[in-house]
């Protein structure tokens, strides 16, 4: 991580736990974490070592027990739900393994739903995000007529046309065969380079892990 550069993303001694069976499991036991603005960190672990759990903390889909959670100026813990929502349109970008597009809309509408909603649209960087993404001849198409390869780069592009401070993908290859992961990985570097947010990248692949700045790994319940 480089000093000089603006930090959008600061995890703080941050806490969550679960109950279960009628007992409390902490999940979460004091994470601290930071990703500057431009870098891309991948974070590993096993099988609910609360990876998930950190992404939805930070983009405010669930609440913390306790800790600091600071996205690009904003502190999560601080903001009441519509003031999250507002967060998630202006300053983040999400990506899920399940690629959540909008079947109803075509793939030009869907590449600039958060843009617009955001009031940030910006139809010369959608283009460009199209044509590198490799989806500029489908546009007037729906995501039933994609393939999950394409489908996958249609979210991307939907979180990248909002030029986000910070860019938080879950497993964003884990429904996608190798070869189609590693080309949409090594797009989602490139244009996360180009635009100058942050990533924070959640994968089961140690693989695809060390292709990104730093890796990072979470283990009973703290980053090591």
């Amino acid at each position: 991580m480089t000093a000089d550069k603006e930090i959008v993303l600061s995890v703080r001694n941050l806490t969550k736990a679960y109950s279960a069976a009628g007992e409390r499991i902490a999940v979460l036991r004091g994470v601290n974490l930071e990703i500057a603005a431009g870098e891309r960190v991948a974070l590993t672990g096993e099988s609910g070592s609360g990876k998930s759990t950190l992404l939805h903390l930070v983009a405010g889909l669930d609440r913390a027990d306790g800790g600091e959670i600071d996205v690009a100026g904003a502190s999560v813990s601080q903001l009441n739900e519509a003031a999250l929502a507002a967060m998630r349109r202006d300053r983040l970008g999400l990506v899920f393994q399940q690629f959540n597009l909008i079947p109803s809309l075509s793939v030009r509408d869907n590449l600039a739903f958060q843009s617009r909603i955001a009031g940030r649209h910006d139809a010369a960087w959608q283009n460009e995000l199209a044509e590198r993404l490799g989806l500029a001849a489908f546009l007037d198409r729906y995501p039933e007529q994609l393939s999950g390869g394409q489908q996958q780069r249609v979210a991307i592009g939907r979180a990248l046309a909002v030029k986000p401070a910070l860019l938080l993908a879950d497993e964003p290859t884990g429904n996608l065969d190798e070869a189609t992961a590693d080309d949409v990985l090594s797009l989602t570097r490139d244009l996360v380079a180009q635009t100058g947010c942050g990533l924070l990248m959640v994968t089961h692949s140690t693989r695809l892990a060390a292709t990104l700045d730093r890796h990072i790994h979470l283990s009973a319940g703290l980053i090591a």
